[in-house]
């Protein structure tokens, strides 16, 4: 018998499900055995299940192709096959609080993908290099939920991996004032260009709720835990727009900053490259080496060249420069659906298992 954890993957037949699928093949800790999806993939094998709509530019993996689908609705039936699972569902915010907390009652973890639960106060939302302290408010969530091993942790929005890692990286410096504008792929939608034609030669400049969650996410990070719950931070002013591009994968984000003190450009610089987190420190699995990198060349960093940067789990800088308004100016690009959607969620299973919250039941 495998002694790798038993993984459940919740909305298993979408884009960020069969992402989870891609990443966790051959995972040295975990392993997919239970796919769920909506009624009317309930039943199939995976494969017939997906049909046509494989969007990884791998193949599916040969080991998931005979699951037999599950219904995500029958969360009992579910949940007593796996450890943990990650939640990938498409459904509306409250049918996703609903059901992930269902499945935390269940006695079984929760990481999920979606936003539902970013704002629930006692729910950690972590990108693991930044804020692995905040997973401690789970066992408040456990006394609400009156579980003992189940809960709910998330991973952020997509949009702000490509800059909110570097202002963390620069928090000596007291960044106090940012404008972003975040250029967005198509896979943030769950789209290709074959699902969505009309973004071919096009721009779209609105997403829906993207601003404020590009806005107002960060602050959540750089919070702490008071009285059980998570208080954001409230000394940066964060202002965005965010524009959709014909782009496949890949986030870049266009940032102006302004610092409470002076720094040099070398010591931003010298920041970003130093800059490491727990995930470095215990060599989790999915953890990039080097988690940001700075890129001197003025035509870096590229979507085409640099999204796979460290499998897709590291943030590319560059074009640092003096503003005539702010103090500074850069571009970040970060893998939206790597770093940014079912990666980010792995790397924080894996943290969570570090710690000890997440174990064989």
């Amino acid at each position: 018998m495998s002694e790798k954890l038993k993984v459940g993957i919740l909305g298993g037949t979408g884009m960020v499900g069969q992402r989870f699928i891609s990443l966790l093949e051959n995972h040295p800790w975990f392993e997919v055995t239970t796919i769920a999806a909506s009624p009317r993939s309930a039943g199939q094998r995976y494969e017939d299940a997906v049909g046509g709509r494989w969007k990884m530019d791998t193949p599916m993996p040969a080991a998931v192709k005979d699951i037999v689908v599950k219904n995500v609705n029958e969360v009992e039936e579910v949940a007593k096959e796996v450890d943990f699972v990650f939640s990938a569902v498409d459904m509306s915010k409250d049918e996703i609080k609903a059901i992930e907390e269902a499945y935390a009652k269940t006695e079984t973890p929760v990481v999920s993908n979606n936003s539902a639960h970013r704002w629930t106060p006692d729910v950690p939302m972590v990108v693991p290099e930044i804020n692995p302290q905040h997973m401690e408010v789970i066992e408040f969530q456990k006394k609400r939920l009156g579980t003992t091993r189940g809960f709910v942790a998330v991973k952020p929005n997509c949009s702000i991996q490509s800059y909110a890692p570097v202002l963390t990286a620069w928090k000596e410096f007291e960044p106090y004032e940012v404008v972003v504008t975040t250029y967005q792929a198509i896979s943030g939608a769950g789209k290709t260009f074959k699902d969505w034609p009309e973004m071919e030669h096009n721009i779209i400049p609105f997403i829906s709720g993207e601003e404020e969650k590009s806005e107002k996410e960060p602050l959540r990070i750089w919070g702490e835990i008071k009285d059980g719950v998570i208080v954001p931070a409230d000394d940066v002013k964060i202002t965005s727009q965010c524009i959709r591009v014909p782009v496949l994968n890949g986030h870049t984000a266009a940032v102006f900053v302004k610092f409470r003190k002076s720094p040099t450009k070398q010591q931003l610089i010298d920041a970003i490259n130093n800059f490491s987190g727990v995930p470095q420190e215990l060599q989790l699995p999915s953890a990039p080496k080097q988690f940001i990198r700075y890129m001197e060349e003025d035509n870096r960093p590229q979507v085409a060249l640099d999204v796979d940067y460290e499998n897709g789990m590291g943030i590319n800088v560059g074009r640092l420069r003096e503003d005539s308004i702010y103090d500074w100016k850069f571009v970040g690009l970060s893998h939206n659906t790597v770093r940014g959607a079912a990666g980010g969620a792995v790397l924080c299973a894996e943290l969570l298992k570090a710690q000890g919250y997440i174990t064989k039941k």
